[in-house]
C-alpha cells in the first residue's frame, strides 16, 4: 500500500520528495525498501492475475458488460481456463467490474374483452422436453427520443431461444403477429413440425385477435392464455422482457428512435441466442443447447418395404 501511494504521487512530485514528506508519519517507508520492492521480480501469481484480468475484461466487454462472477467463471471454463471462482471474484472486484442488476419492469398488457378464450394449458409449469413443445409470447415497450417503441417476442421454453421478434412504433395486432410469423417461418424452415405446439400468452388483445389465432391454427399450434391480471401465469416471457430491458435497453440507451433500437435488438438477439450463457441451461447458449438435444435424440430407422 505504501509503495502504491508513492507510485501514485511520483509523476507529479518525484519519488524522493514523496519519501521525504512521509518521514515521521505512519506511512513512512525507507528509500531502500521502496527500491527493493520496485526491482523485485514480478511473482508468478501476479503475472497470472494480469493475464486473467485482461481476459476477464475482454469477456465482460464482449457480453454487453452484463456478466457477473458466475457467468465470467463459467465462460472461462468453457475456454479451457481453469480458475477458482473466488479468484474471478477477487480480480473483478480489483478491476471494478460487476454484473448487471435487473429492476422489475412494469406490465403493459391491455386485456381483451371477456369473450370465450383459450384455456390455460400451462398452469405456470414452464418446462418442456424438446424444442417446439411450448412457446411463450409477450410485449414490452421502450422510451426513445421520439416516443415509445414496442417490442414483441416469442420464446421457446425448452431452450430459451428467441424464435420470433418484432419492434414497431405502435401497439397493434401486426406487431405480435409479425413476431409469430417469424417464429413459425424459422422453425418450419428448419424442418420442424409444429403440430401440437402450445403457444402461451397473456390476455392481451394482440394475442386474442382473429388473425393471430388463425395463424396459430394454420401451423397446428394450440393457443393457451393465462388468467386475468396474474403476471405469474406468463412468468417466463415477462422474465425475458426484464432481461431485455436491463441488458440492452437501460444498459445501452438512451435511444434516438425505432431504427437504432431495431438494429441493436438484432445484434442483441444474435448474442442472446448464440453466445450468452444461460444458467438454467447449464451455462450454455440456447443454440448450443438445441444442438446438443439434436445430437442426443434417438434416430428412427427407416421402415423396410417388401
Amino acid at each position: 500500500m505504501k509503495v502504491d501511494f508513492v507510485d501514485s504521487q511520483k509523476e507529479q512530485h518525484g519519488v524522493q520528495p514523496v519519501l521525504q514528506a512521509l518521514q515521521d508519519t505512519p506511512a513512512a517507508i525507507a528509500p531502500s525498501t521502496y527500491y527493493a520492492v520496485k526491482t523485485r521480480p514480478v511473482s508468478a501469481r501476479a503475472r497470472r492475475d494480469a493475464v486473467l484480468t485482461a481476459l476477464i475484461k475482454q469477456i465482460h466487454a464482449e457480453n454487453y458488460g452484463v456478466y457477473g462472477v458466475r457467468k465470467i467463471w463459467h465462460d472461462l471454463h468453457r475456454r479451457g481456463v481453469r480458475v477458482a471462482r473466488c479468484t474471478v471474484e477477487r480480480l473483478m472486484r480489483e478491476a471494478g467490474l460487476r454484473g448487471l442488476l435487473r429492476d422489475k419492469s412494469p406490465r403493459t398488457t391491455r386485456p381483451a374483452a371477456e369473450t370465450e378464450r383459450p384455456r390455460d394449458l400451462v398452469k405456470r409449469d414452464f418446462t418442456a422436453e424438446a424444442p417446439n413443445q411450448l412457446w411463450v409470447a409477450d410485449l414490452t415497450y421502450v422510451r426513445t427520443a421520439v416516443g415509445w417503441v414496442y417490442a414483441a417476442f416469442v420464446l421457446d421454453v425448452y431452450s430459451r431461444m428467441i424464435v420470433g421478434w418484432q419492434v414497431a412504433t405502435s401497439l397493434y395486432t401486426d406487431l405480435a403477429l409479425d413476431a409469430l410469423k417469424m417464429a413459425i417461418w424459422r422453425r418450419e424452415n428448419h424442418g420442424a413440425d409444429l403440430q401440437g405446439l402450445v403457444h402461451h400468452s397473456d390476455r392481451g388483445v394482440q394475442y386474442r385477435a382473429i388473425r393471430y389465432s388463425q395463424r396459430l391454427a394454420e401451423s397446428g399450434a394450440v393457443a393457451s392464455v393465462g388468467s386475468k391480471g396474474d403476471s405469474f401465469d406468463n412468468a417466463m416471457a415477462e422474465a425475458f422482457n426484464s432481461v431485455f430491458k436491463a441488458e440492452l435497453v437501460r444498459n445501452k440507451g438512451p435511444w434516438r428512435g425505432l431504427d437504432d433500437l431495431e438494429m441493436a435488438t438484432v445484434e442483441y438477439i444474435d448474442w442472446y441466442n448464440n453466445r450468452r450463457l444461460h444458467g438454467e441451461l447449464g451455462h450454455v447458449p440456447p443454440a448450443e443447447y438445441e444442438d446438443l438435444h439434436a445430437m442426443t435424440r434417438p434416430v428412427t430407422a427407416p421402415l423396410e418395404t417388401s
